[in-house]
């Protein structure tokens, strides 16, 4: 028998809704809604700060995704709009030409005590390989789950800063000197 889970869909034990698994986080970013909003829609910013994606080709309301996979690998994801309400949420769903069912929402909200805007991101998708797949991915460092973090950290400091802050190796940087 399986307890109730009152936690949010996102937050539950089991991170699996049907055969999709479950990816959410979310950040604060100080900059006003409508303008962290207008950059994320503008879909050509999006490689500026994730990693994973090689191109992104918008063709009226799809979008195609070249996005990387462990091992040298590209997947190619084509993704339709279901949902955009200006300044609060992009929503999407794979089409049925993508190699990777996804569906996502990114929605934007004021954060309270006028801090900005808190960004959660919330992406369900079928892994390549199903477990095994994922386990791989995550031997790789490509598990969504940790790429969604990393992501958003780079959007965040994209925004507030206009650069992404990159760790260099102090004897790596000697060698190069």
């Amino acid at each position: 028998m399986q307890e109730h889970d009152d936690a949010p869909h996102r937050a539950r034990r089991d991170d699996k809704d049907g055969d999709l698994a479950i990816v959410g986080r979310t950040v604060l970013i100080s900059k006003p809604r409508q303008e962290v909003y207008a950059f994320w829609r503008d879909f050509s910013n999006l490689p500026r700060f994730m990693r994973s994606v090689d191109t992104i080709e918008v063709n009226g309301q799809q979008t195609r995704w070249t996005v990387k996979a462990p091992l040298g690998q590209t997947v190619t994801l084509v993704t339709e709009i279901t949902e955009d309400v200006p300044g609060s949420v992009i929503a999407w769903r794979s089409t049925e030409e993508s190699q990777i069912k996804t569906e996502g929402r990114v929605s934007f909200t004021d954060a309270i005590g006028d801090r900005g805007t808190a960004v959660t991101a919330d992406i369900r998708y079928e892994p390549p390989g199903g477990n095994i797949g994922r386990l791989a991915a995550k031997l790789f460092g490509a598990e969504p789950n940790i790429q969604a973090r990393h992501e958003l950290k780079r959007f965040k400091m994209l925004l507030e800063t206009g650069e992404i802050a990159t760790a260099i190796n102090h004897h790596d940087q000697e060698n190069n000197d």
